[in-house]
């Protein structure tokens, strides 16, 4: 029994593990199997990346266009990273009383 649960616990270690997808070491195939990302979108991402990596998702979302925050925090639902990074879309400050 304890076997079965270590076998099952490794193989969801390894499939989330799996999930993950860098974005600066991604390859064509890998970043076209993400949900909202197509040929164009994908071509336009390694074209950017080929000038110079990515540093943080706000750089991502101002260099590729059509990547605003809804689709950044999508993306990172799927595993995209950006230097390790999950999207964490800044926090809001409230607006202040006049």
């Amino acid at each position: 029994m304890l076997k079965k649960i270590a076998a099952t616990a490794i193989a969801l270690l390894t499939s989330v593990t799996w999930a993950q997808v860098d974005l600066n070491k991604a390859n064509e195939i890998e970043l076209d199997s993400l949900k909202g990302l197509g040929p164009t979108m994908t071509k336009q991402i390694m074209d950017e990346r080929q000038q110079k990596p990515f540093r943080d998702w706000t750089e991502f979302m101002q260099r590729v266009q059509g990547i605003a925050p809804k689709k950044a925090a999508s993306l990172s639902d799927q595993g995209l990273r950006v230097q390790g990074q999950a999207y964490a879309p800044a926090p809001r400050h409230p607006a202040k009383k006049l």
